[in-house]
């Protein structure tokens, strides 16, 4: 999977930048902190994901004054080469179209383009709590399988609407009703305990042995369903938890089983990684996990998705920043990081974007 093209319009402090084309290998994007360059970064993902990494409203989006903004990218994979331009307005749903068609739902972009995206953000999948670690999950079967996002949804939705049985009953014993919403729940989240599990089978070996080049030893990364059980036996091992914490749902008026109280347990040395890594291998860790879903991307779709990594040196010590760089140059597709410092452009980087106040210069190749 190859961006030939990118042009952003009134994106963030991006007024207008065009990069035609974008260039293979390792790509890095220079410049002081606040100049755009994380920006740019956001603006390149937002053609493959149709949603910021960083922000859940469009209104940041926006260059102040601009009533829109606008991502267009032109995208070559196996299947053909794919057009995918969005308008983002500050307020209400963007408007997207593939190869100039409109489309409405996401997962007819995310089927065809992929990309996957590491921020400073993603220390928070592991020194958060486990809902940015279940968000992550989700994050992956989007990129994964756009075609099973509809698991997410269905769960969620069997998850509110029981939840809301639960905190408006004001009578004894259970509401009506609430048996029915037990096998929703039960449907729904047995298929999403599945996907997750097979989930972290893709990607944990690779984030492992990334993490391994980086630090000497491995990075654990295990699937803790809330239910627990073999796979043949979720849907009985779920009813069974539900009525054994009946009470308590009724006291609580919430649901308390369920993949919404999933965990990814992470390790390094044994140790749990959100309570005893070292700041440094917490953001390898983070790192890590992030090029793990970008390899297992790579294996479901016989090619690699656009790799995009946001500041990835700030908190590595020197030696491994080298080693960073080295094995990000050495990835196949396209890979674009972002530096702050001139220092941190790896040697091995086939080509580099010099960013000021929005503005976006290919250096001319030595």
């Amino acid at each position: 999977m190859r961006l030939a093209w990118v042009e952003l319009r009134d994106f963030r402090n991006h007024a207008h930048t065009q990069i035609d084309p974008v260039p293979d290998g390792l790509i890095v994007a220079v410049g002081p902190n606040g100049e755009g360059k994380t920006n740019l970064l956001e603006g390149v993902y937002f053609p493959f994901s149709l949603a910021s990494p960083r922000v859940s409203a469009t209104m940041p989006l926006v260059r102040d004054g601009a009533g829109a903004a606008y991502a267009r990218a032109e995208v070559e994979t196996l299947g053909g080469r794919v057009l995918v331009e969005v308008e983002i307005p500050s307020h209400g749903a963007s408007r997207v179209k593939v190869n100039r068609s409109p489309v409405r739902r996401k997962r007819d972009v995310r089927r065809q383009v992929r990309a996957v995206f590491f921020g400073p953000d993603d220390l928070d999948m592991v020194r958060g709590d486990p809902s940015h670690r279940r968000r992550f999950l989700d994050e992956a079967l989007s990129v994964l399988w756009p075609l099973k996002e509809s698991l997410l949804t269905a769960y969620d939705r069997a998850l509110r609407q029981r939840n809301r049985l639960l905190k408006e009953w004001e009578g004894r014993g259970e509401p009506a009703g609430l048996e029915a919403w037990d096998e929703e729940l039960v449907a729904a989240g047995s298929a999403l305990v599945g996907v997750r599990h097979e989930i972290v089978a893709r990607l944990a070996l690779p984030a492992s042995e990334e993490f391994q080049s980086l630090a000497g030893y491995q990075l654990e990364c295990t699937y803790a369903p809330n239910v627990d059980s073999e796979p043949a036996e979720v849907e009985s091992a779920f009813r069974e938890r539900l009525a054994a914490r009946r009470s308590d749902e009724l006291i609580r008026r919430t649901s308390l089983v369920g993949p919404h109280r999933d965990e990814l347990e992470l390790a390094v040395r044994d140790l749990g990684a959100r309570a005893f890594a070292s700041h440094g291998e917490a953001w390898a860790a983070a790192l890590c996990l992030r090029l793990g879903l970008a390899t297992a991307v790579a294996s479901e779709v016989n090619e690699p998705p656009v790799l995009l990594v946001d500041d990835p040196f700030s908190a590595l010590d020197p030696r491994r920043r080298d080693l960073v760089g080295e094995r990000l140059a050495k990835r196949g597709g396209q890979v674009v990081i972002s530096v702050a410092d001139e220092a941190d452009v790896p040697a091995a980087a086939h080509a580099t974007w010099d960013v000021r106040g929005g503005v976006v210069v290919p250096r001319k190749a030595a």
